[in-house]
């Protein structure tokens, strides 16, 4: 009985420990560190903006991330990648706050707005909310939230996202033979 008991035990902590963010224990800070590819399927979005029904492919970068908690608060930034296609976010720090249960990064920022073949892009401004709440297996998924403030692109753009853990390439042998 007693054996049974400790088993249960041991199964229950195991099952606990693999739905804590990745790389946190009981009583630890969480942490987002490494490489890891984000994926934004925007070929699956929805909204009320009707740049929400424009077709667009899912698409995807690397980024390393570097978590630093202070106090209890902890934030993920972006100390590596490419660069943002939209000039409004450029040179601007990436920073993911822990919210108790993930990764929030909100920012405001300038939505290009595609009116069609031929048409001037129209400008407006946007508020964006993403989440990304880690999974058991390591990944991180969840969802990037733009509301567009006014023009032809009024209205939200909803996206699911997800982040992958990028294994480092191995090292390779050293090369044998002759030249």
């Amino acid at each position: 009985m007693r054996k049974t008991v400790l088993v249960l035990a041991m199964v229950m902590a195991w099952i606990f420990a693999g739905a804590l963010p990745a790389g946190a224990a009981p009583g630890d800070d969480p942490s987002w560190s490494g490489d890891y590819s984000l994926m934004r399927f925007a070929a699956s979005k929805t909204g009320t903006s009707v740049a929400a029904s424009q077709r667009e492919p899912d698409f995807s970068d690397v980024y390393t991330f570097a978590t630093d908690c202070i106090d209890g608060n902890c934030v993920a930034s972006v100390v590596a990648g490419p660069p943002p296609a939209n000039e409004s976010l450029q040179n601007r720090p990436i920073d993911y706050t822990w919210d108790g249960t993930s990764w929030v990064h909100t920012y405001d920022w300038v939505w290009d707005c595609w009116k069609g073949a031929g048409n001037p892009k129209e400008y407006n401004d946007a508020h964006s909310v993403a989440y990304y709440t880690p999974q058991p297996d390591g990944s991180l998924t969840g969802v990037w939230t733009t509301t567009i403030y006014g023009g032809y692109c009024d209205g939200t753009v909803v996206i699911n996202v997800a982040a992958y853990p990028v294994s480092p390439l191995p090292a390779l042998p050293p090369m044998f033979g002759s030249s």
